[in-house]
């Protein structure tokens, strides 16, 4: 069955490394996501997006999920990512995920208690964990957006954790959702996040942490894709910011562009094929070396 999510960041947070997150929307990605983590022996957590289950459905990715966690010999956590509709929210809880996001960082501070609160209560009684946000991730990706980035405040962070009883929380220190994640240079604001660490005694998320490989985007824009002004976070940002104590790292943009380059390669470079698994089978190997990398960058910090 699946991981708990709750226990996996715990155990990171005590050794001083992050669990790797990647948003899941078909089979492929999750079996490419899955070989990465057998292959490095490391936990992963697959989550699912309310665009991820409005494309698929909620009842498809469960199974797909449930699939690979019983087939892998590694923990496998499933977790709601941004859930805003408290409908979907409740249907994750009830079908069994691992853990689930409310999102409710676009509201005022005492909205945002409220209905986490509400969340958490729900999720508890059945032993699921809940992570929330405070502040606000840039950029767009999904159906998640915010033109601006309004970190979060230390002293808010630890009244808001208090309040809630929340298990974990993403923070925001700079990052953005998406592809176009910053204008000039990739800076995150470290100072911020080590003064939550000294106030905030529960894991903490860091979004919108894609890296963007360079190498994986002029791949796409060989076979014709146009990624233009694209930028990720830095490798050496992500790792001091582990080091400041966030214990899981979100990672979708990579995983699409990875796909994107795959499938791009494949009906290029094979015009007369038409085989669909001939045309995936290259997405899902691609995505299996980017999560590799990833869990490798977000463990090399201090191997747990």
């Amino acid at each position: 069955m699946f991981a708990d999510t709750k226990k996996l960041l715990l155990k990171a947070q005590q050794g001083k490394y992050a669990v790797a997150h990647f948003n899941i929307n078909n089979m492929e990605i999750v079996q490419g996501v899955v070989a990465a983590a057998i292959k490095l022996k490391a936990p992963v957590i697959l989550a699912t997006s309310e665009g991820a289950l409005k494309y698929a459905g909620m009842d498809y990715l469960y199974a797909i999920a449930k699939t690979a966690s019983e087939q892998a010999n590694v923990p496998i956590a499933l977790h709601l990512d941004h859930g805003k509709d408290m409908q979907t929210i409740k249907k994750a809880i009830q079908i069994g995920y691992s853990s689930v996001m409310i999102d409710a960082s676009h509201e005022k501070f005492e909205k945002n208690i409220r209905l986490t609160k509400q969340v958490v209560a729900l999720a508890h009684k059945k032993g699921i964990s809940v992570e929330a946000e405070l502040g606000t991730i840039g950029g767009a990706e999904d159906l998640v957006s915010s033109r601006n980035i309004i970190y979060t405040d230390p002293e808010k962070a630890k009244e808001f954790v208090q309040k809630t009883g929340c298990d974990f929380l993403a923070v925001a220190i700079g990052t953005s959702h998406g592809a176009y994640k910053f204008a000039g240079k990739a800076s995150l604001r470290q100072d911020i996040l080590q003064q939550i660490k000294k106030k905030v005694k529960v894991p903490l998320v860091l979004h919108g942490a894609s890296g963007v490989p360079q190498g994986l985007v002029a791949m796409a824009e060989k076979y014709g894709a146009n990624l233009s002004g694209v930028k990720g976070v830095p490798d050496a940002q992500i790792k001091m910011a582990i080091k400041e104590g966030i214990t899981k790292i979100n990672t979708d943009t990579d995983v699409r562009i990875a796909f994107d380059a795959g499938v791009r390669k494949a009906l290029q470079t094979a015009p007369k094929d038409f085989d669909p698994r001939h045309i995936l089978a290259p997405a899902r190997d691609l995505i299996q070396q980017i999560a590799e990398q990833r869990i490798k960058i977000f463990r090399s910090v201090n191997k747990g």
